[in-house]
């Protein structure tokens, strides 16, 4: 049975304040703990039922950190799922490391992106399409927040995502930068750069003017109906498919 502290530890990583404190962060549902046994994470603590238990044992993965046998009702008062009948963990957050200059291939750059389910499904485009590094602004939305982490659908554990200032980022860029807006040229008739910059904006306001002047190739996704706009994790799936064509 999970103790009182415990789960008072568990609903605490749901707050951006007392993750940075105890610099931890919440993974939940099979395949977000199994990707995160498989990966380089530190894990401190996992929570899972007894069938979870025995199909990891049964897979040969192993077990890390400090492990409680736990019910699925124990689960769902401990983390955000409304079931989950399988468990969750408690990952070591990484050292946090600079962004690399050294940039090649497709780099995502994100300006603002505030919505978590957005941030956490692009960082799944990137998985699927090999993007390996993500670099947004400050004010996007946080990595581990649960929201982020579970719509990544493991795929955190593999892209890597790093926040700075945008503007002095790309003051020092070298790759070429494409934006995304809907005054550019057409995606599909402009000449794409398999090692370049793709700079994506806010979901309201778009990329912000600070950026505008970085931007070498404006693009767009041409419309053929009456839609205002898409979807900024959408248009990412669109754009990331044009450029790996």
């Amino acid at each position: 049975m999970l103790s009182k502290r415990k789960l008072k530890f568990f609903k605490s990583l749901q707050i951006k304040k007392y993750r940075q404190q105890s610099r931890n962060f919440l993974v939940e549902g099979a395949k977000g703990v199994e990707e995160a046994l498989n990966s380089d994470f530190e894990v401190d603590y996992l929570a899972i039922t007894e069938s979870f238990k025995k199909e990891l044992e049964d897979k040969n993965i192993l077990l890390k950190g400090e492990v409680d046998v736990v019910t699925e009702r124990e689960l769902k008062a401990a983390g955000t799922f409304d079931s989950n009948n399988a468990g969750l963990a408690i990952l070591k957050m990484p050292d946090q490391t600079a962004v690399p200059q050294a940039l090649s291939g497709v780099t995502l750059m994100l300006d603002d992106v505030r919505d978590p389910g957005n941030l956490g499904t692009i960082i799944r485009m990137a998985d699927w399409y090999g993007v390996e590094q993500i670099i947004c602004s400050k004010q996007t939305a946080d990595l581990y927040n649960p929201k982020v982490i579970n719509a990544t659908m493991g795929s955190f554990t593999r892209v890597s995502v790093y926040y700075a200032d945008l503007e002095d980022f790309l003051n020092t860029k070298s790759l070429p930068v494409f934006g995304t807006l809907l005054s550019g040229d057409s995606i599909y008739t402009t000449g794409l750069k398999s090692d370049a910059i793709i700079l994506m904006g806010n979901e309201s306001k778009g990329i912000s003017d600070q950026l505008m002047r970085f931007i070498d190739h404006p693009i767009k996704i041409p419309s053929r109906g009456g839609a205002e706009s898409l979807n900024v994790a959408i248009a990412t799936a669109i754009t990331l498919d044009n450029f790996f064509r």
